[in-house]
């Protein structure tokens, strides 16, 4: 099992070409501004300031590194998306870059894509979804923020998600998540344990 407490940031990235080499394995975190995408990562490792968060969504625009207490193993976050106060321009110039991350980046071994529970499979979600299937990438959702509702609604709309997105080939699984009750933590990291394996053969096609 990893031990996600060794998490220490690695380095930033605007584009492809400005990564850290693409060896080892690596799982990356994407969602929305407002997904809590960062609070997930920071949940994860036990570590409350590792991935910054903010008051104003959309301000991380970079790609962010943590190594795992060896450069063979890394958790990546990727620029939020949907509430950036910036011009159309550079918003294209971000999807482009998360594209060519998703599709070309030989060491990334699959996407944990996080959404609000209570507002799930949004359009720029369905555009993760299907760049990943594009690229052959597995998708793990957190559906997060699920302390804000009752257990009964926290399983129907797990149900309803799973349901809408079961054929997709195995490719994509679904789970709960609360970072302010640390609910789902252990699934999760089962989850990354099996992805950041070093030499795991499931790799994907540019």
């Amino acid at each position: 099992m990893i031990n996600y407490q060794l998490a220490v940031f690695q380095t930033s990235a605007s584009k492809l070409s400005q990564c850290p080499p693409d060896q080892g394995a690596e799982v990356a975190f994407a969602g929305r501004s407002n997904s809590g995408k960062s609070s997930a990562i920071n949940t994860l490792t036990r570590i409350g300031n590792l991935a910054r968060t903010s008051k104003t969504p959309g301000r991380t625009q970079l790609i962010n590194f943590f190594t795992l207490g060896n450069d063979q193993q890394r958790l990546v976050d990727l620029p939020g998306y949907g509430f950036a106060k910036v011009p159309l321009s550079v918003k294209h110039e971000w999807e482009k870059n998360l594209e060519n991350y998703l599709q070309k980046r030989e060491s990334l071994r699959g996407v944990v894509l996080l959404m609000d529970i209570r507002h799930p499979l949004r359009d720029f979600d369905l555009h993760m979804i299907n760049w990943s299937i594009a690229a052959r990438l597995p998708v793990h959702i957190l559906l997060t923020k699920s302390d804000k509702l009752k257990r009964g609604a926290q399983k129907t709309a797990l149900l309803e998600v799973r349901k809408r997105l079961g054929g997709e080939g195995g490719l994509i699984t679904v789970q709960s998540f609360s970072s302010l009750k640390k609910q789902g933590i252990e699934e999760l990291a089962i989850k990354l344990d099996l992805w950041l394996e070093v030499g795991n053969a499931e790799t994907h096609s540019p």
